[in-house]
């Protein structure tokens, strides 16, 4: 799986993975992180998610990183929004007052684009990713993200046999990935849907310890 798999899925819109409202894990657990207002929320691989909106909203300044242009290009105009775009290193930069969108590969993020975030979320980067992406990715997260940086991430559990993405990270892996350098805190498993059959999602509260 490499980055032509998901520019393709775009292009031909095939976006299953996209969900038509805010998640309903973001607007019940986000507030337990207990942020400052006009916290910057880091949230990778975002796609045209509806939860970044939730999030401006809510008065946190929000950068998301998503590969595909279609997906940012939408996010903004479904949303009425008429973005300045220019280059921030790799990248191709959307840009309003408190969204902005860094269109490019993620695993190039540096803290020059990014600046300080000191919140994250994660709703289907790490479970888009397969098992050596997703350590090359939170290298790159625990890279990107300053000591006490706090953090939604959400995983899913099915039995059926679905081809990924998404993929299931379980609970042995998700602990070789953060432990060294995030408090993980299991908050909720909830019923949810994988291409049409049952699933479960478990949601975490990550704290950023630093090295």
């Amino acid at each position: 799986m490499d980055l032509a798999f998901w520019r393709t899925k775009w292009a031909r819109n095939e976006i299953g993975f996209h969900q038509p409202t805010v998640h309903p894990a973001l607007s019940a657990h986000w507030p337990r992180l207990k942020l400052a207002a006009g916290s910057r929320v880091l949230v990778p691989l975002c796609g045209k998610s509806h939860d970044l909106r939730w999030l401006a909203a809510a008065g946190y300044e929000v950068l998301g990183i998503e590969l595909s242009e279609v997906a940012a290009t939408a996010f903004f105009a479904e949303h009425g929004l008429t973005p300045t775009i220019d280059r921030a290193g790799p990248f191709i930069r959307y840009r309003t007052v408190q969204t902005t969108v860094l269109c490019g590969d993620f695993m190039q993020a540096r803290q020059a684009e990014v600046g300080l975030c000191t919140a994250f979320y994660d709703r289907a980067a790490l479970i888009a990713l397969p098992p050596l992406m997703r350590q090359a990715y939170v290298q790159v997260l625990r890279n990107l993200l300053p000591p006490t940086a706090r953090g939604i991430l959400i995983c899913v559990d099915y039995e059926a046999a679905v081809q990924p993405p998404p993929f299931i990270v379980d609970a042995t892996e998700l602990e070789a990935l953060y432990t060294p350098w995030c408090d993980l805190l299991p908050i909720d498993r909830q019923p949810a849907d994988v291409k049409g059959l049952p699933a479960f999602e478990r949601i975490y509260d990550l704290v950023v310890r630093g090295s």
